[in-house]
């Protein structure tokens, strides 16, 4: 079938479609039905049926015979090291971790936080706390003591599974004492950590509290996988939002498991058993879709890649990894690319490697470049597809769907909407905009499996943010426009998320942070646009009156500030001191105007502006970092 067919097959019957997909999962009980409707725009997917994500992403291929094919793939250029984990190897180590926990009191429904950097056990950890009904929340190694301690605040996490450390090229990152100094600061304490010890750097266990991964699952009966209900919650993945409070996106059991399968032949074309490589972390959606459970869940070998796209040694290394492990289809950020694109333009070092293995570059993450994708097309001679979605969704709404047929690539395109999401572009009134014309890019509900059906422990906010705005319809954030060919293109943020090399980040976080310095009496952030990142962010301040200390000084205390609280993954290095911020009348800071400013664009006039002398004030101050050229 054409990818048109199997699109409109969808649409005639949605139901049909997604319960044909679940044939593919196994069941301990199947669902009676496909879709529950919940009322308030709220919807649930395979709500009735038993179900356990560890035994489909596991033990289902050992029980098949397929036990000895590698499962999990870690190769790590940082420590010099390369480790293969078959699948019985990998349901042992599973099964003993979640007998362990089981002891130690984790049951069904309780939250365990995974502190993890790039190694086999942050998957293994995630798949025990599937194994037992557990609920985890897995946050970005070296994320910053606050920014966890907000986390565990919000989800009440009866454990927390961390390592020692992590590491970057040429830095052990701590991770104990950040640990620490997060339980320090929650208002909730766990019952117990467990610390995965790494030999380059063995941190102390609080006594009482603090238990050895090994240690602990010593003489522990291993566990066997309990099913859970469809609509049971698989796990808990927090995501910048707008202000205040991060957002917990969370993840149903049964739609997880039937969207994320059908993804990887479809999508990805792979097959059971080949290699698939998404070199992201485990600590981002990508990671949680696609390094640990949809190739696990078909049946496919997965890298866990601790490196960098250069430097580890040098920007040969995703090359090497697919050369060397027989990579089918690669997954990586834009970001990543430009990185080697810097370092390499002329692709020199894909003549070192045999990468004829490979059949296709998947982009996402951010917005993929013509330039980037041109040159990535030029040197590897393989489709490279730019498709789009976003940590609420967990797996692509447009893409290019290589597994059903090719279509024509449109560079500056993810191509059209997959099965499961009716995409339209809406005016400000809430009503369809002609093909061709800017406007909100929203799904019309319900969403389909595997989306996020709420927020944790915020159903309200999930509608505030999501729901109310288009009533019917769910609100991505994201403006854009569809041609008259039904291909999107994804033009911007429509709020003050970021995007830095991949990572959605709050520029509203960031201003909580400036705006603490003693000396800043108002700020603003923006992203401007940077080559290499994608967007960086870049500070505005405004200093108390008499403040007498030299500008530089105050912005590399703010930045910092910056780094502290909220983590090096900010990327913010840009601070200016500037007399004023120009706002509209009614005091909403210009931001959409001042990023056109640094970007050197051409921009027009607010009709609100209260003055605008102010945006030539800004100009100036930007000229003296290199910005409004």
């Amino acid at each position: 079938m054409s990818y048109r067919e199997i699109y409109e097959a969808w649409k005639q019957d949605p139901e049909g479609f997604w319960m044909k997909a679940a044939e593919a999962i196994d069941w301990d009980s199947k669902p009676s039905k496909a879709l529950t409707e919940k009322g308030d725009g709220l919807y649930e997917w395979f709500a009735d049926g038993m179900v356990n994500t560890c035994w489909n992403a596991v033990d289902r291929h050992v029980e098949a015979g397929r036990g000895d094919q590698i499962a999990i793939i870690h190769d790590s250029p940082i420590t010099h090291t390369k480790h293969e984990i078959t699948y019985t190897e990998l349901r042992d180590r599973v099964a003993s971790l979640a007998g362990a926990l089981r002891a130690k009191g984790i049951e069904k429904g309780d939250r365990v936080i995974i502190y993890m950097p790039m190694v086999p056990e942050a998957l293994e950890a995630m798949l025990a706390c599937a194994r037992i009904g557990a609920i985890h929340s897995v946050v970005f190694g070296g994320f910053a003591a606050n920014e966890l301690a907000v986390r565990i605040d919000d989800c009440a996490p009866k454990a927390i599974i961390a390592a020692s450390c992590g590491l970057e090229p040429g830095r052990v990152v701590h991770y104990k004492p950040l640990l620490d100094g997060a339980i320090e600061l929650a208002n909730h304490k766990p019952d117990f950590c467990v610390i995965f010890q790494r030999e380059q750097e063995v941190a102390h266990l609080e006594e009482g509290r603090d238990v050895d991964w090994h240690a602990f699952q010593y003489g522990v009966d291993p566990a066997e996988c309990l099913p859970v209900e469809g609509n049971h919650p698989a796990y808990i993945l927090y995501t910048s939002g707008t202000t205040g409070a991060p957002k917990g996106v969370v993840r149903h059991t049964g739609g997880h498991l039937v969207a994320l399968n059908w993804t990887m032949k479809n999508i990805y074309n792979v097959d059971p058993g080949e290699v698939f490589w998404a070199a992201s972390d485990v600590g981002w959606v990508v990671g949680h879709s696609y390094i640990c459970y949809a190739p696990l869940i078909h049946g496919n070998t997965t890298i866990v890649f601790e490196g960098k796209p250069i430097g580890t040694p040098d920007a040969g290394t995703f090359w090497r990894v697919i050369s060397e492990h027989k990579v089918r289809s690669f997954f990586t950020a834009p970001t990543a690319i430009r990185a080697v694109k810097r370092e390499d333009p002329k692709g020199e070092l894909t003549k070192n490697y045999d990468l004829s293995g490979l059949k296709a570059l998947y982009l996402a993450g951010e917005r993929a470049d013509p330039d980037t994708i041109e040159w990535a097309q030029n040197i590897l001679n393989v489709p490279v597809i730019d498709h789009w979605w976003q940590t609420e969704t967990g797996y692509a709404i447009a893409a290019n769907p290589l597994g059903v047929e090719a279509l024509p690539v449109k560079i500056g395109s993810p191509s059209v909407a997959m099965p499961g999401y009716d995409v339209q572009i809406l005016g400000e009134d809430g009503h369809p905009m002609p093909a061709g014309e800017l406007g909100a890019i929203a799904v019309k509900l319900p969403l389909p499996p595997g989306t996020l059906p709420t927020l944790w422990n915020a159903e309200e906010r999930y509608k505030t943010s999501y729901l109310n705005t288009f009533p019917g319809y769910y609100e991505t954030g994201d403006a854009g426009m569809i041609d008259e060919d039904g291909y999107l293109y994804i033009m911007a943020r429509t709020d003050d998320v970021i995007n830095v090399a991949g990572h959605r980040l709050s520029t509203g976080a960031m201003e909580e942070v400036l705006a603490a310095h003693p000396d800043v009496a108002e700020c603003a952030v923006i992203g401007v646009t940077d080559q290499l990142k994608g967007q960086m962010p870049l500070g505005f301040l405004c200093l108390n009156a008499g403040t007498e200390r030299p500008h530089q000084d105050i912005a590399a205390e703010t930045v910092k500030l910056v780094r502290e609280k909220i983590g090096p993954v900010a990327a913010f290095k840009l601070a200016v001191v500037v007399d004023r911020l120009p706002k509209t009348r009614s005091g909403k800071i210009l931001r959409g105007t001042m990023v056109k400013i640094a970007d050197s664009e051409d921009f027009k006039m607010p009709a609100t502006i209260d003055d605008p002398a102010i945006l030539d004030e800004i100009k100036t101050a930007l000229q003296t970092i290199g910005y409004a050229q």
